[in-house]
């Protein structure tokens, strides 16, 4: 029986990252995707050229537009979203409280943010502050922790008092794939905006957010795009809403002429406003190789990758398993990029694991995440990964 490596089209594209020849098992790449070989030369020749040699001159050259030309490149090749729409800036975290807070102040006199209680924790975190800062009440979705929001839950809660819903394209711990056309329409049925959490799909998950007339986005860029630690996130902006949008964190990088050094602030005009302190150009390098390998190989060939790879794991998960529970949507159309599955000694596998250069992620209650980056991850790094579980469970039963 041929070997599944061999028949994939994308198997070549796994040795332009860093490690790929080790030994090592990593099915973690929803947390942290590996370098690109060629950001390697592209950091040395940073600082050998661009700082090193341009030094200051680099603002004026490329580095003061850079947050956008990334942001455009994401939008492009990974969001379905067009020009001006997307800005590369700030950590996950700040940008959400940025797009929440603004938005909520475009929906005046209403009084709730919807959001579930299985949501990323930090979009949870930055929703209950921002409700508290301005006054307002958390309405919660409860939702299967093995699935996400559903229509019909959101449609039971939204009314004419919902100003904000907050829901992620991707659930972090079950891998549930939002519908997010129908998802939006609702909400924008009872006149309320939509701030989309990608931190899970972008780069591994086609989007359409033009298309589903969605409102806001955010996602980060150091799991399937592969930026490394720390590297910035994005945030996405509907057109439509540019002139009156008003973010909180008014930094100089987001206003109008920033090197005036005026007395006042005035906001740059379209998404740029959204930007507050000096871009991280740096973190933005590494980035940009993933994108160009995204926009090189196609969105909708990474995302098929994506399926055969969660169906590989989940079928030898039944086979290897049989003690283990499917915590994700077995329906590939509902499925997201990694794969769960429940254990009460999970933890423990997973400690172990990582002491055998076996490095999955582990998430409460018993849950073991499979991250499976799609360029990155071979089929026969899957089975020897599900094979050391079965192992390490055998030597712990």
């Amino acid at each position: 029986m041929p070997d599944r490596d061999d028949l994939d089209p994308l198997a070549g594209y796994r040795d332009r990252f860093v490690g790929t020849e080790s030994p090592l098992v990593y099915l973690d790449g929803n947390s942290l995707g590996r370098p690109l070989r060629a950001t390697a030369d592209r950091l040395s020749t940073f600082v050998t050229t661009e700082w090193g040699e341009r030094l200051i001159r680099g603002w004026d050259e490329s580095w003061f537009r850079l947050p956008e030309v990334v942001g455009d490149e994401i939008g492009r090749v990974c969001l379905g979203a067009a020009a001006g729409q997307t800005v590369v800036g700030d950590s996950t975290t700040v940008l959400l409280y940025k797009a929440m807070r603004a938005a909520v102040a475009l929906r005046p006199g209403r009084t709730e943010i919807v959001v579930d209680r299985d949501n990323f924790p930090t979009d949870r975190y930055v929703a209950d502050g921002v409700a508290r800062e301005c006054g307002l009440t958390l309405r919660w979705i409860d939702v299967d922790t093995s699935a996400g929001v559903t229509p019909d839950q959101l449609a039971a809660v939204v009314g004419e008092q919902t100003a904000l819903v907050v829901l992620s394209h991707v659930a972090y711990r079950s891998a549930w794939l939002a519908d997010m056309p129908t998802l939006t329409e609702i909400a924008h049925g009872a006149g309320a905006l939509v701030l989309w959490d990608l931190s899970h799909s972008v780069g591994s998950v086609p989007t359409a957010l033009d298309a589903c007339d969605a409102d806001l986005a955010v996602g980060c860029t150091y799991k399937y795009l592969n930026g490394g630690p720390g590297a910035p996130a994005f945030v996405y902006v509907d057109e439509a809403l540019h002139d009156d949008l008003a973010q909180p964190v008014q930094g100089w990088m987001g206003a109008a002429d920033p090197f005036l050094m005026g007395p006042t602030y005035a906001p740059a005009a379209g998404v740029r406003r959204m930007l507050s302190g000096t871009p991280p150009v740096v973190g933005m390098l590494a980035l940009q190789d993933m994108l160009a390998l995204v926009d090189e190989v196609g969105i909708d060939a990474v995302r098929t990758k994506s399926v055969a790879l969660t169906e590989h794991a989940i079928a030898l998960a039944a086979e290897l398993l049989p003690d283990t529970t499917l915590a994700s949507p077995r329906e590939s159309e509902r499925r997201g990029g990694h794969v769960t599955l429940h254990h009460p000694l999970m933890r423990e596998v997973t400690a172990e694991l990582w002491r055998r250069d076996v490095v999955p992620d582990y998430r409460d209650p018993g849950g073991l995440r499979l991250g499976l980056s799609p360029l990155s991850t071979s089929f026969d790094e899957v089975t020897r990964g599900l094979t050391a579980v079965r192992e390490v469970l055998d030597s712990l039963g």
